[in-house]
């Protein structure tokens, strides 16, 4: 069972909007991430929780199966870096984690096929203004 997510009005907006393009539309490796925004609970985002990971948040996590823990920002594709640890919304981490909270977990198979528990522990929120 996944968790509940919420969304920011400005987050749903903008994401529907890059899912809209036209070298999106037809990825079908974008499902998941479609997946995620028809079942999020959408709040205008003046009313979101700071402790909910939305786009350009910093999140710290925690890996349960090891007892790692790590940081990531949640980022739009152009600003993706793994030598950062700026991980894409169209990545199958990032759909996954857009929404959650501080105190969420999350089952998650990993790209070699790796199934990990990963518990959001910190959300640290980004300026209002960064766009896609």
């Amino acid at each position: 069972m996944k968790p509940e997510i919420i969304l920011s009005t400005q987050d749903m907006d903008r994401l529907e909007g890059l899912l809209s393009a036209p070298a999106a539309r037809s990825r079908s490796d974008l499902d998941p991430l479609r997946a995620e925004l028809d079942r999020a609970d959408v709040r205008e985002t003046e009313d979101m929780p700071d402790d909910v990971i939305m786009m350009n948040s910093r999140a710290r996590f925690l890996e349960e199966n090891t007892g790692r823990e790590y940081e990531l920002t949640l980022t739009y594709p152009r600003d993706a870096s793994a030598e950062t640890s700026h991980v894409s919304i169209f990545s199958p981490a990032g759909s996954a984690l857009i929404g959650l909270a501080t105190g969420q977990s999350i089952d998650w198979t990993t790209p070699d096929g790796k199934p990990i528990r990963l518990k959001v522990l910190a959300v640290k929120q980004a300026p209002a203004t960064v766009q896609p």
